[in-house]
């Protein structure tokens, strides 16, 4: 089993133990899925510039995101979740040799939603995950770093089995300030295009979706 596969082992183990099981609810649905459409901002990089003898900061820029979201409900207000995100975009930096690179970010999470019925015609929720971000270049190969998310927002029932999701997530991926991203080539000889500009990565996203309980 490689880093990567124990780290989201262990954190559906830990999600599991953190919550404990509950009675069931004789109506409650057993799956939920949720596929939307997003909006995501952030994420910003360090560009060494060699020649100039400086470095500048290059930004993932800003663009639509898409996903979906697999639930197997605990109980009738909770369900465990596997979170997929991808968002395609390029570099937005004044460096003219980045500026048509295309970078793809995706994030692969597990965790849970808590879901607050109250006497309105919406209902609240709360999601908490962790997992990995993959960033790929369309210049430079992938990165691999592990990461966690925190969402919430509205759900606003059609019927029993359908509604829509508003809502909006955080993304932080934890990477060490001297991390190098896409890089091309092997040991001494490897060319990088970017590093990190600190210790974590945020990304944000809205969103907006169609859930449906079954």
């Amino acid at each position: 089993m490689n880093k990567l596969s124990w780290m989201l082992a262990t954190t559906a183990l830990a999600l599991g133990g953190a919550l404990a099981p509950a009675a069931r609810a004789a109506d409650k649905p057993s799956v939920d899925i949720t596929p939307y459409l997003g909006y995501r901002m952030g994420g910003q990089f360090d560009v060494d510039n060699p020649q100039a003898g400086s470095s500048s900061s290059a930004d993932l820029q800003d663009s639509s995101s898409w996903g979906v979201d697999f639930g197997i409900y605990r109980d009738a207000t909770s369900f465990y979740e596997f979170l997929y995100s991808q968002q395609s975009t390029n570099l937005d930096t004044d460096d003219p040799s980045l500026k048509r690179v295309d970078v793809k970010t995706e994030y692969y999470q597990l965790g849970g939603t808590l879901l607050y019925p109250q006497d309105t015609w919406f209902v609240p929720y709360f999601s908490l995950t962790a997992g990995a971000t993959r960033f790929d270049a369309q210049k430079g190969g992938s990165e691999t770093k592990f990461s966690g998310s925190l969402g919430g927002g509205l759900r606003i029932p059609f019927n029993e089995n359908f509604s829509m999701t508003l809502g909006l997530r955080g993304y932080l991926t934890a990477v060490s300030s001297d991390s190098q991203f896409f890089c091309a080539g092997g040991g001494g000889s490897a060319t990088c295009l970017l590093k990190a500009s600190g210790s974590t990565l945020f990304q944000g996203e809205a969103l907006i979706g169609l859930s449906a309980s079954f």
